[in-house]
C-alpha cells in the first residue's frame, strides 16, 4: 500500500467552494483502479489549509493509472484552480 499526501493551500475566501467541488471530485477518485480510501483534513488554525491523504494499492495506481486518465482531467477541472500555490504531492509507504 502507498499513501499519497498533499498539503493544499486554497485561495482566500474559496474554502466553501473548494469543499463543494471536492465532494464531486471524491466520487471520481474513489472509482479508480487501485484506490483504497482517502481523507480530507481541514486545518484548525488556518482556514484555507487542508491535507489530502489517499491510499493506493501501489504507486503506479496513482502516478499512471489516475494521473494519466481521462478522469484526472475532470479532477483537475474541478479542483486545480483553487490551489495557491500548487500542492506538492508526496508518496509514503509504511515501514514494518
Amino acid at each position: 500500500m502507498v499513501t499519497e499526501v498533499a498539503h493544499l493551500h486554497i485561495r482566500e475566501n474559496e474554502s466553501p467552494s473548494f469543499e463543494r467541488a471536492f465532494y464531486l471530485a471524491k466520487q471520481i477518485i474513489s472509482r479508480m483502479p487501485g484506490y483504497i480510501e482517502h481523507e480530507l483534513l481541514k486545518c484548525i488554525e488556518e482556514e484555507n489549509k487542508y491535507v489530502l491523504i489517499v491510499r493506493w494499492k501501489k504507486l503506479e495506481d496513482h502516478t499512471y493509472g489516475f494521473r494519466q486518465s481521462a478522469e484526472y482531467n475532470e479532477w483537475k477541472k474541478l479542483l486545480h484552480h483553487f490551489y495557491e500555490p500548487f500542492p506538492v504531492v508526496e508518496h509514503y509507504r509504511k515501514l514494518n
